[in-house]
């Protein structure tokens, strides 16, 4: 049974069949192709029972595996690596059809190649998940046929292997290494000058020639008959919040990938950058309730948390709460801490529904409003109007993106910081916030 279900005939061995079949029917008229069609039937039955015996004369020809991590990369290339060892003494074609997972909606993978005899055969091709969860690979299936190409005998390995799709760490490590190489101008993040100082007390200490006089403290001078000093750092350990908004406004797709991934990759990468700089990262989630919060600190193990937490985390259906959360964060969020809001307003009207409750958070916390351009609107805005249909296209396209320029200005005027980004550009803008508040001393 099992040597039926491994069995396949290729293409080939149909045509030759055609060929003698014809030989047949024009036997009855020129005889002499009579006994030609009969050795054909000879010679090709020999050959097919040939290519049998090489194919399943050995127990395992062909070895191969797929190799994957313990974890994908979600919006990012992810190579996996396959491995086919061919076990023959001759060279064979294999065709490899790999059952990749119902998320990729995808079902014409196929790679073929020839691999010498008792020889390695490796290669990799990627995938690029839109979606947090988990994914199972189906069969590895490879197809087998010898030189004479008559017959293909199919081996399947790793049956039903399961990968979970993470928040994007490939960006986070990108933006990390770029912060701590200094170049990460090179992706948009800009070099702030330091305006002022942001000082916590360290300690009293002796005065020596190139102090800053303006620090000297004069009550422990008196004490000691000489002159001491105040020594300060910079401030380190601010409690850093990202506050992503669960609603259904965060479920609106831009290249495949939704508004609250957009927002999940963002946090990740900068919570790291954050953590990196000494400051506490927390992690809060609402919709109607709040549904996670993790508290900021700066342990070594808290990004992990951060990152655990956000793999679990679904937009909802409803319309969010921002009374709920000011409350929350009232009672919950006592130190004076960085709020880095992501969510998304697509009228001024939903603005000003919430805008109260921005106001409130704002006046105890640093608050950055977080939210995004309608990329698909640029098209329309940028095509050149000829009918009255495209001109009232381009002109409520025009609305719009006017109207999230208010929006911005709305904030502004009630002393809210906003950044209004395309979702590609949302990590590095973020980070440019966060890093120019730290160079002018506002955490």
């Amino acid at each position: 049974m099992n040597f039926i279900k491994s069995l396949y005939i290729h293409q080939q061995f149909f045509v030759y069949i055609s060929a003698i079949s014809a030989t047949f029917l024009l036997s009855f008229w020129i005889p002499v192709l009579y006994m030609l069609a009969w050795f054909l039937v000879i010679i090709l039955s020999v050959l097919f029972f040939v290519d049998i015996y090489l194919l399943f004369g050995k127990k395992n020809g062909i070895k191969a595996r797929r190799i994957l991590s313990e974890k994908f990369s979600n919006s990012d290339d992810n190579p996996i690596p396959i491995t086919v060892i061919n076990n023959y003494n001759f060279n064979i074609e294999v065709k490899l059809i790999d059952e990749l997972p119902i998320q990729f909606q995808k079902r014409d993978f196929e790679h073929t190649a020839i691999i010498k005899a008792s020889e390695n055969y490796n290669f990799e091709y990627e995938v690029r998940p839109v979606e947090r969860g988990e994914y199972h690979f189906g069969k590895l299936n490879v197809y087998v046929s010898s030189f004479l190409r008559l017959i293909g005998r199919r081996y399947k390995f790793q049956e039903n292997e399961m990968v979970a799709v993470y928040p994007s760490y490939i960006q986070m490590r990108k933006y990390e290494f770029l912060a701590m190489s200094n170049r990460l101008t090179e992706f948009g993040l800009k070099k702030i000058r330091r305006i002022g100082h942001t000082l916590e007390f360290e300690q009293i200490k002796n005065y020596v020639i190139g102090d800053d006089a303006r620090t000297i403290n004069w009550k422990a001078t008196a004490k000691q008959s000489k002159l001491m000093v105040n020594q300060y750092q910079d401030e380190k350990s601010q409690p850093i919040y990202s506050i992503i908004d669960l609603g259904r406004v965060m479920k609106m797709p831009f290249e495949e990938l939704k508004l609250l991934d957009y927002a999940i990759n963002s946090a990740l990468a900068f919570s790291n950058i954050a953590l990196r700089k000494n400051d506490k990262a927390g992690l809060l989630t609402f919709a109607k309730k709040v549904d996670t919060l993790v508290a900021a600190s700066n342990k070594k193990t808290h990004l992990h948390q951060i990152n655990e937490a956000l793999y679990n985390i679904n937009t909802k259906f409803t319309d969010s709460d921002f009374g709920y959360l000011y409350a929350y964060i009232k009672r919950t969020i006592n130190q004076r801490s960085l709020l880095i809001l992501y969510t998304n307003f697509e009228h001024i009207s939903s603005l000003k529904r919430q805008l109260q409750f921005l106001k409130a958070i704002s006046r105890n916390h640093l608050l950055v409003v977080v939210f995004f351009e309608n990329t698909e609107l640029d098209q329309l805005i940028a095509e050149n109007a000829e009918d009255v249909q495209t001109i009232y296209h381009k002109t409520i396209a025009e609305k719009f993106a006017f109207e999230k320029r208010l929006i911005v200005k709305e904030l502004e005027s009630k002393g809210i910081y906003a950044i209004l980004t395309k979702p590609k550009n949302l990590t590095v803008n973020v980070i440019n916030k966060y890093l120019e508040f730290k160079a002018k001393g506002f955490i």
